[in-house]
């Protein structure tokens, strides 16, 4: 807990209340202001946890309204880059986009939880984001999910990358020629696609969305204009998703 910021808040807000002017104060006025500052907070040290409680709900709220207005001026690219792979009901009523990292423990937990809300929601329309942050693997990962949408389409993609996500070795040519091999995908084609200018620019212009949505980890999901930093379990994305509803 950050006591000494508000502790000092708290001193602040008692000088501005009783009219004083610390500066104006003598050293023994001051002492003694200090002193009895110092004596109330002892006697009622819940006045610290209550203000504590205050400027978390307002941080936690200045947070909110800040990551609101990211995915506001972010709309297009977050929901018509006109390269994510688009899921779920396309006409849903709610649209959630998540960024992922195959490679990160807390995207392979949240995923057959997203897919059993989209599945038993069946109103709502999924985007996703090629993330790779966590290494050489996840970049190799990304690029080969994004060429198979290339080269074999969207329910190509869903497969490879609903796979990747499920893989516990290492992300290796040979681990991705045997899922190539495992769906009767084109594994040259794809490994060449790997490497073409689309690919490369479709994981650049997704880093470039997630600096201006000052986006460091994963999964990071957007409901509507809500954004979650982190994991959510399925509980709380439909408490989310039911929230969105009622706003809307």
């Amino acid at each position: 807990m950050r006591l000494i910021p508000t502790i000092t808040a708290l001193a602040l807000t008692a000088t501005s209340a009783l009219a004083l002017d610390l500066d104006a104060m003598t050293d023994a006025e001051r002492d003694a202001f200090r002193s009895e500052v110092r004596a109330y907070l002892l006697d009622n040290p819940e006045v610290l946890m209550e203000a504590i409680g205050v400027l978390e709900a307002r941080q936690e709220q200045a947070e909110a309204m800040r990551d609101e207005q990211l995915a506001q001026l972010n709309a297009t690219a977050l929901l018509d880059d006109g390269f994510s792979y688009v899921g779920g009901n396309p006409d849903g009523d709610v649209t959630i986009v998540e960024f992922i990292d195959y490679r990160c423990g807390f995207c392979r937990r949240a995923h057959p939880e997203v897919a059993e809300l989209v599945a038993t929601d069946g109103n709502i329309r999924i985007i996703t984001k090629e993330f790779p942050i966590l290494g050489e693997q996840s970049v190799l990962a990304s690029r080969f999910a994004l060429a198979t949408k290339q080269i074999a389409g969207d329910a190509a993609y869903k497969e490879v990358s609903d796979a990747l996500m499920a893989l516990r070795s290492d992300v290796s040519n040979a681990s991705l020629t045997a899922l190539a091999q495992a769906y009767d995908l084109d594994a040259e084609a794809i490994f060449e696609a790997m490497d073409s200018p689309d690919v490369g620019d479709i994981l650049a212009a997704n880093r470039a969305l997630g600096e201006r949505m000052q986006i460091t980890g994963t999964p990071t999901f957007v409901f509507g204009e809500q954004m979650v930093r982190g994991y959510v379990n399925l509980a709380q994305m439909r408490q989310i998703i039911e929230a969105e509803r009622s706003d809307g």
